[in-house]
């Protein structure tokens, strides 16, 4: 008797232990849904800020204010990414052009269009790129035998 109310204690304390771990994690999960949430509805602007800094407009107040939001983001955890020269991944990444180039050994990022966003591992906006693959510029057209066919004359021949 005595040791099957032990059980059912222990049983219930186990239970109990694991609403407690589940409640906890459901709470962060909530709370980085959420801050996923406000921090891209703020990439407008930070992009705006951004652009405004590549002209040279960025001075003054407006410059103390970008800097506030930009470190409070950052505070949040918001980080950005994307670099040229960055090798080309589909889960990161979304390529808005593409080329084919000789400088190149593999699909890589050449231009940056729009920098990309991330919250711990949590992706908020993924790199908008310019995508380059090897090979040549352009390419002339060819026949089976892989050589160029050559115009038809006047007369058809």
């Amino acid at each position: 008797m005595l040791a099957e109310r032990t059980a059912d204690l222990q049983r219930l304390q186990a239970e109990y232990a694991n609403y407690r771990k589940r409640v906890e994690r459901d709470r962060r999960a909530v709370r980085e849904q959420a801050l996923a949430s406000v921090l891209s509805e703020l990439l407008p602007v930070l992009d705006d800020i951004g652009r405004a800094r590549e002209h040279g407009e960025l001075s003054g107040g407006f410059k103390s204010v970008a800097d506030s939001l930009e470190a409070v983001a950052a505070k949040l955890g918001l980080t950005t990414y994307g670099e040229n020269g960055d090798p080309f991944d589909p889960t990161l990444h979304e390529a808005l052009m593409h080329e084919y180039s000789g400088d190149v050994f593999e699909p890589t990022c050449v231009r940056i269009l729009q920098p990309g966003y991330k919250v711990g591992d949590r992706i908020i906006r993924p790199a908008r790129v310019a995508v380059a693959e090897p090979g040549d510029d352009v390419a002339p057209a060819a026949d089976d035998s892989g050589e160029a066919e050559p115009a038809a004359g006047p007369d058809g021949t």
